[in-house]
Parts: C-alpha cells; structure tokens; sequence
C-alpha cells in the first residue's frame, strides 16, 4: 500500500526524472564559486523573482538567519509576527548569534501584521531602545497567501520609516500560485526573499535567499561562517532546477486536492474544519477520538501529525494523489462516532 503522509510538505521524495537530472549535473566546488549547476540555480531565482543576485543555501532556517544578519546589526531589532517561523520555529538564531532583538505582534487572522500595530512597534531613535531595522513577514502563513494590497502597504510603512523588509517566501510558490500572479508580482516589494525549494517544489534540500548584490556578498560570508559553504552542490542545485522547471505549475493540483480533501470531511461527526488554503487542510478533532484514528491511520497506511492537540494540519503535495485523498476521507468517516461534540 502507497503510504500518503500528510504531515508536511517537506516529505516529498525526488522523482524518477529529478534524480536523472542530479546525476547528469554538472558540479564544481561551490565555495569557490565554481559550480555551473549552483550558479546557474541562484541565477535562475534572482531573475525569477525580479531580483539581482542568489545565494543557495542548505535551508530555509538559514537563509532567514542569514538575511536578518544582513540587515541588521549587534543591538538591532526586527518586527515579526508573534507566530512566525522566523520568530517561533528557528531556535532564536538571530537573538543567539546576530544579537539582534526580536519584536513579536499576534498576527491576524489571515496572516498579516496590522500595520497601525508595526508602526506603533517601531523604537524611537533613543539609546534606551533597541535599533528597528526590518520587517519580516511570511508567505504562505497556515496555507494563506498575503494579500497583494496589504505587501504594497507594508513597503510604503517601510519606506516612510527607513526599515527593510524581508520575506520568508517558504511557500512563496503556493502564494503565486494561489493569488493567480507571477512569483515576482509577490516578491516585488520586498528587499530580500528566502525561498524554500524543498516544500511543495519536492526539491530534496535547499532555499535561495535573493536581494541586491552587496546583500547577497555579505549573505555569501555569513553562510561561511554558519557552517553552509557547499562544496559539489550542483547535484542538489540540478534538482532544484527541475522543481523549478516542472513543478510549479502543478501546485494547482495539491491545491485542489487539499480543497477536495476539505469537502469530504466537512460535515463529518466528531470532527470540523477549520479552514483549508492553499495545500493545507486544518482540521478539529474531538480528543476522544485521537487514538482510534491514529490507530487506524497507522493500518491504511496514512501518516498524520503528531501530538495530542485538538488540531491536525493536513498538508497536501506531490506525493498525494487522488486516491490518497480517497483513503484519507475513508479513514476519517471510518472512526467517526456517530455523534460528537467538538471541544473548543
């Protein structure tokens, strides 16, 4: 049986194709900049994005870590959502070692910064305060794509108070995608993208961080000095290549995949859903009935979150077709009680 692991996106396995384009690349030592493969990756990006110049980088944790060590310096302080990956899932890389001081705000439903709470965020220029330097914010944020009208507001907040501002574009893609625009359109006001070709791309490893070419000289050395210096990278770099090549256009797919997963469960007992975006399906079950899923889940061959809260983010991509769609809402209606209550 085909296992359909929902977990994330990040589980994806390379295709047939992929790993014949990895094993034809053509590699050098990237740390010398000789790689055609990783060059010709980081050129491919930066163009696609309507940026100057790429840096590959081994993820998309460091290659936030990076850009926010461009930014900002020993004592500075960047905005961010208070449930950003950047601020909540990256080790508090930057407060550890970039001395640069976090600034969280609770984010709004859909995902966005209110922008009259950024702007009341950011410090006077007083030695009692640390130094606001960047906004960071993120796209996708739970499977939502940031409104293109918000992205233009948040460049002018930015531009009237001399702030950078950086995207965590790790599904930035799905975002594209999802809003019906080219990716550069999404990644035009910002001054610095990271891009995660390991999610629903199905790149096995990697993230392109783009920005202007002094930025992405300096990002070159503090990816050195993180431990990120490829050597033969190309092979990954070809892989990406052919995410880029054949697998943007298909998010579509695990897009509607998720939103036909959303229909069967709604109105199952013992479960609601929570919202569905992009390639992510939220859904609320009833704590009681979290081991006979699991249970079963484990002999229809399905991979589901772990822990014990009440909520499952279901997470879409090219390793789910429509018959793991199938199995999925089978499993589900199979464990559901006849009637339930939905704890809150």
């Amino acid at each position: 049986m085909k296992p359909v692991d929902l977990r994330s996106d990040t589980v994806t396995r390379p295709t047939a194709a992929m790993r014949a384009a990895m094993a034809a690349a053509e590699v050098g030592d990237d740390v010398y900049g000789e790689d055609p493969t990783v060059v010709a990756l980081e050129r491919r990006v930066a163009a696609d994005l309507g940026f100057r110049a790429g840096l590959f980088l081994p993820s998309g944790t460091q290659a936030n870590l990076v850009a926010l060590l461009c930014h900002c310096a020993r004592g500075d302080e960047y905005v961010v959502g208070m449930d950003a990956h950047t601020y909540r899932y990256e080790g508090g890389g930057a407060a550890v070692l970039g001395s640069i001081q976090p600034q969280p705000l609770p984010q709004a439903p859909d995902g966005t910064l209110p922008l009259a709470a950024v702007e009341a965020a950011i410090k006077p220029d007083d030695p009692h305060f640390a130094r606001t330097r960047l906004l960071a914010l993120e796209n996708t944020w739970h499977g939502r794509p940031l409104p293109l009208d918000y992205l233009s507001g948040a460049r002018a907040l930015c531009d009237r108070h001399g702030l950078a501002l950086h995207l965590d574009g790790a599904r930035l893609y799905n975002a594209a995608v999802a809003c019906g625009v080219p990716v550069r359109t999404v990644a035009a006001p910002f001054d610095s993208v990271s891009v995660c070709l390991s999610k629903g791309l199905g790149a096995p490893v990697g993230s392109v961080l783009v920005g202007d070419p002094d930025l992405v000289h300096a990002g070159r050395r503090w990816r050195k000095m993180l431990g990120g210096g490829w050597r033969q990278a190309g092979l990954l770099a070809a892989a990406a290549l052919h995410a880029l090549d054949h697998h943007v256009g298909r998010l579509a797919d695990d897009h509607a995949r998720a939103a036909r997963l959303a229909d069967g469960l709604r109105g199952l007992p013992g479960l609601e859903v929570d919202g569905a975006h992009t390639n992510m399906v939220f859904v609320r079950v009833d704590p009681a009935r979290r081991p006979a899923l699991a249970a079963a889940a484990r002999a229809a061959g399905i991979v589901l979150p772990g822990g014990d809260g009440p909520v499952l983010r279901l997470v879409v991509h090219l390793d789910v077709d429509d018959e793991g769609i199938a199995r999925t809402v089978a499993l589900f209606a199979g464990v559901a009680p006849a009637a339930a209550t939905i704890a809150p």
